[in-house]
């Protein structure tokens, strides 16, 4: 029940954090900027992030890990609110800061936490991350068909409200937890001293920017390929995660292969989607991209737990940095890249002899898998 608690704690943050790529068209529209910018709401959660995870520790020493999970729980709901009410993109980024240092935080705790109080790494591991598949179920699809009948800002509510049940299960189930024995700056600078590890959070890091230099614009990708199966592919990529998250718990007794086959496998699909034209290669790109990267952090987390079982909560205070530093990355060149393109064919837009002057549209194949420059059905 505990590692269920933590699932949910778990659950409602990443719904949080990857709702802007559900709702991304009307919270771009609402805000009177671009997509590209409005994707940026991603990177401030990041980088707030990758400053705590690696700091909250030591800056906490030794308050009750319960108490500090519960506070990171109602940071994110502050966050949510104002986000929903928000007037204006700027104040949207700084309450996403709030988000990032919850998320951070959390992820950070959860898995000493959870082994601090059933002794079972593989099973808090899985569990944990199952949520944050259940998240990505919840967080991109739905938010996305919500998103279009009441509204960004009602979905965003909403995640306030579910932050708010997630931090009453955990209230009620999980006992005080003490801080992990010797806490603190010391422990990070023992930890960095691990060549090994650092060299495999390296890793991390790239494996995770692979996917999250794509992944706030997965339903506008769709979408250019065929629309009408955003819905139920961005479902499909969310139950694909779920099952790498299955997998990648059971293939934890062969951890080195476990973590290996995992960006392999989102290398391929990634490969696969860019290359596509075809509805079938497309729906099954998506999915094995949800499964492949899914297995990334139930992998690593176990791995660098294994590497540092006397120092897990700064082990995966590395290993959540890496990813925030990751998705921060990614959504910064993809954002700037969409930005700027945005820019150029401002400047260079003419109707040309192959589009259709009644549509308006750039020239034929530019833009390819960004909605607001969709080709005309002439080009």
């Amino acid at each position: 029940m505990i590692a269920l608690a933590l699932s949910a704690g778990t659950a409602a943050l990443v719904s949080a954090e990857f709702l802007p790529a559900g709702v991304l068209p009307g919270m771009a529209r609402d805000l009177g900027v671009t997509e590209g910018r409005a994707g940026l709401t991603l990177a401030a959660t990041a980088l707030a992030g990758a400053v705590t995870a690696p700091t909250i520790a030591s800056v906490l020493p030794r308050a009750d890990r319960r108490t500090v999970l519960l506070v990171l729980l109602l940071l994110a709901v502050i966050s949510n609110i104002v986000v929903a009410i928000s007037p204006s993109f700027g104040i949207v980024l700084v309450s996403r800061l709030l988000l990032g240092v919850a998320i951070s935080g959390f992820w950070s705790f959860a898995l000493s936490v959870g082994v601090q109080v059933t002794g079972r790494p593989a099973l808090v591991s899985t569990t944990v991350a199952v949520g944050t598949s259940m998240a990505t179920v919840i967080g991109v699809p739905v938010s996305s068909v919500l998103g279009d009948i009441i509204g960004w800002r009602a979905v965003f509510g909403a995640a306030a409200v579910l932050t708010l049940m997630a931090g009453a299960v955990l209230w009620r189930l999980l006992p005080p937890v003490p801080a992990q024995q010797g806490a603190g700056l010391a422990m990070m600078r023992a930890v960095l001293g691990n060549r090994r590890l650092v060299a495999g959070v390296v890793v991390i890091f790239v494996a995770a920017f692979a996917n999250f230099v794509a992944y706030p614009y997965i339903r506008v990708a769709i979408e250019a390929i065929d629309a009408s199966m955003v819905a139920v592919l961005l479902l499909g990529w969310g139950l694909g995660g779920l099952a790498g998250n299955l997998a990648a718990g059971y293939l934890s007794r062969w951890l080195r292969w476990a973590a290996t086959a995992g960006p392999a496998i989102l290398a391929i699909a990634l490969a696969a989607l860019a290359g596509t034209q075809g509805s079938a290669l497309l729906a099954i790109a998506v999915v094995m991209w949800g499964f492949g990267f899914s297995m990334v952090p139930v992998t690593t987390q176990l791995w660098v737990s294994a590497i540092e079982p006397r120092r897990v909560e700064s082990a995966v205070g590395l290993q959540v940095t890496a990813f925030q530093i990751a998705i921060m990355s990614g959504s910064v060149v993809e954002g700037s890249w969409s930005i700027s393109r945005d820019r150029l064919q401002r400047c260079s837009w003419a109707p040309s002899p192959q589009c259709s002057p009644r549509s308006a549209s750039p020239p034929c194949g530019s833009s390819r898998g960004f909605r607001e420059h969709r080709l005309s059905a002439e080009c």
